[in-house]
């Protein structure tokens, strides 16, 4: 063990990174995921924030290639992207049936697509923000564990226009133009489209095909504002997402080589529209916002992972999820301004009403199964919320925020199935800070909830067929400051949450009469979880050329008093996607005015990949490196991704066998493999 961590110090300290937008300063960093937008350094919570500058450093296409820079964030892919997110330990690492809460928020402005993650693309984006422990009062029951949003270009009087492409291994490419500008003076748009394609890295052996587990991604965005007055302004987003991937990640030698007959897909179609009106009162803020989404999804694989013809003990299946998911919602919210304060003019504070209706269908089509079947998932919840922050002294604060959320669940199935889920969850949170010149400490207590629900697979045992709400409390002290005249940033935070009625994956595996197996996912509460650790991050701008950073978690989360599937009855055991140890370090140097050398490295410890079983992802460190030149308006890049080309994993799968070749008789871990080494050209105009 000692060696291990040895090995894994060494490789990092080699590379050292950065998280800079300029390299000439450390620019002041705001998060607008709260209700008010704020310094990075005053935001009573663990943050970070990654903005456009190192997104297109890194030439992340996909939030899954960035998830990296936070600290104690990790993802699985259980699709052709990674989009099941995992902060401090808490997260869905998969979906097959409904309903599926979301313990983890992901917004796109303020799109909500928490569980259908495959639209977050990164074009044209200004800036992403990674929110660590319960975000209750301002993000409700998605928000249990986190909450990551993702922040769009906004059209305005002041933006840029850009033009991007590139050309990689694995036939990929990637074309991105997006323009912005004033029709009048007092309406702007702003219009970005872009194309992603690629092969990927698996190669079909049966099909002599090495796109099967391809990438064709098409993201388009319109938005208006027009200021109607001093007073009174408007906002249009429309947004549209074309998902067209395959999948064929899963090999019999878990060597990146399929022998599937029939490839498997992972397609979405979302249409988003949202309006926002904000009304500047003499006594407030009242901000208005409408949107919704309308999306069809694909999700399909080869189950036997071979062709016919491959072993006489072969079995053949295929399994496919239809979705159409339609997503309503509107929140009114009034803040107050100087002209309202409360308590002789110490205290801020704001109220909120929330509405959101979800209808979703489903269609499974199962070659096992004796007809297609059926759901109808529609989950209601009606909110109400408001937060104070009061200023107790020069130096201490005090804020203090709280939602109660009305909870309802409508399902039912062609199998005859139906059921009706009620919750009302209360959640919010505490927070005292007190401010020292540049620096500040802050301790909080905050709770999150997300909704309880069923398990509708008809084979489910009546035992197992409801499960609990999960309540989720977070104590934490944490400090941020600068120094070194302002060239050193620092934030650390300490943090134990105590999770009650732990929602946790598990499956049952049934054995046909044909000797093939079957499996049965279901999710149970556990009796008790606590995830406990801690997050470390700086920025330190050590010269004119050179910028380092550097993010680090620590995570300790267990759960226990449970009963497998199996019966056996777990005392104590470590959760799945919860990675004791995550790292991230980078280095920025210009090397002449124009020419610059970022190197970084994203780390991991072992982890395992699910509650149901012991198979373990190893320790993992990814180095990716860019070198670029600039001249006048445009940016040309060399970069690589997983330079030194290591073996990762993404997703696993243990505790039974899907090989004709030993008759199905030897339980086997099997492992969906990540991007190996990649080099690639792009070229930039910004203007």
């Amino acid at each position: 063990m000692k060696f291990k961590y040895s090995c894994l110090f060494a490789s990092l300290i080699s590379v050292q990174p950065a998280l800079a937008n300029d390299i000439n300063e450390i620019e002041k960093i705001t998060v607008t995921s709260d209700f008010r937008a704020n310094d990075i350094q005053n935001v009573t919570a663990s943050v970070s924030v990654i903005s456009d500058d190192v997104i297109e450093q890194r030439h992340a296409f996909n939030l899954q290639e960035i998830l990296g820079l936070g600290a104690n964030v990790n993802f699985a892919s259980g699709a052709s992207r990674g989009r099941f997110i995992q902060i401090r330990g808490i997260g869905e690492r998969s979906q097959f049936a409904e309903p599926i809460n979301p313990s983890i928020g992901l917004l796109v402005d303020d799109f909500d697509f928490s569980g259908i993650a495959g639209v977050a693309s990164l074009f044209d984006v200004e800036q992403v923000e990674i929110l660590r422990g319960p975000q209750a009062t301002e993000f409700g029951a998605a928000g249990m564990g986190g909450t990551v949003k993702i922040k769009t270009q906004d059209a305005d009087a002041d933006q840029s226009s850009k033009f991007t492409a590139t050309l990689a291994q694995q036939n990929t490419w990637n074309l991105g133009v997006a323009h912005g500008d004033a029709l009048t003076d007092k309406l702007f748009y702003r219009v970005a489209v872009n194309q992603f394609k690629s092969d990927g890295f698996v190669y079909n052996q049966f099909l002599d095909r090495d796109d099967t587990n391809n990438l064709d991604e098409l993201t388009a965005r319109l938005k208006l504002k027009y200021v109607f007055s001093d007073n009174i302004s408007w906002d249009l987003n429309y947004q549209y997402f074309d998902i067209d991937n395959g999948y064929d990640a899963f090999s019999l030698d878990n060597d990146g080589v399929t022998r599937s007959d029939e490839p498997g897909k992972d397609t979405q179609e979302t249409h988003a529209l949202g309006l926002k009106g904000q009304f500047l009162l003499s006594q407030g803020t009242l901000t208005a916002s409408l949107n919704h989404t309308t999306s069809d999804l694909i999700y399909g694989y080869d189950e036997d992972w071979t062709h016919v013809g491959f072993h006489p003990f072969e079995y053949k299946s295929t399994d496919y999820y239809f979705r159409d998911r339609d997503m309503t919602s509107l929140d009114l919210r009034l803040l107050s301004n100087s002209q309202s304060l409360l308590f002789n003019n110490t205290t801020q504070w704001l109220i909120g009403a929330f509405v959101r209706n979800i209808d979703e269908s489903l269609n499974r089509e199962y070659t096992f199964a004796s007809a297609d079947f059926n759901s109808q998932y529609q989950p209601t919840n009606n909110a109400l919320y408001a937060q104070t922050e009061s200023q107790l002294s020069d130096s201490l604060s005090v804020s203090l925020g709280l939602r109660l959320d009305q909870y309802d669940i409508d399902y039912a199935d062609s199998n005859g199935f139906a059921e009706q889920v009620n919750d009302t969850l209360v959640g919010g949170k505490a927070v005292l800070k007190y401010a020292i010149q540049s620096a500040s400490i802050y301790t909080s207590i905050s709770r999150g909830y997300k909704a309880g629900g069923f398990n509708p697979d008809e084979r489910v045992t009546a035992q197992r067929r409801l499960f609990e709400p999960e309540y989720n409390w977070n104590y934490e002290v944490g400090i941020k400051g600068q120094g070194l005249n302002n060239d050193l940033s620092l934030r650390f935070a300490l943090f134990y949450m105590d999770r009650e009625n732990t929602q946790i994956s598990d499956f049952d595996v049934q054995i046909r009469q044909d000797g093939t197996p079957d499996f049965i996912d279901i999710i149970a509460n556990a009796d008790v979880g606590t995830n406990k650790g801690l997050e470390f991050e700086a920025d330190w701008q050590a010269s004119d050329s050179l910028f380092l950073a550097v993010n680090y978690g620590y995570l300790d989360a267990t759960f226990g008093r449970y009963q497998l599937a199996d019966g056996t009855v777990i005392e104590k055991q470590q959760q799945a996607q919860a990675p004791k140890h995550t790292f991230n370090l980078s280095i920025l140097g210009y090397l002449k005015d124009n020419l610059s050398l970022r190197v970084e490295a994203d780390a991991k410890d072992n982890y395992r990949f699910s509650d149901g079983h012991n198979v373990e992802s190893p320790l993992s460190v990814v180095v990716n490196a860019q070198m670029r030149f600039e001249w006048q308006q445009w940016t040309f890049s060399l970069w690589s991704k997983n330079l030194f080309d290591r073996e990762v994993y993404v997703r696993g799968f243990g505790g039974f066998s899907n090989d004709p070749r030993d008759e199905y008789a030897f339980p086997e871990p099997y492992f969906q493999l990540g991007d190996g080494r990649q080099f690639g050209l792009t070229a930039s105009l910004v203007y």
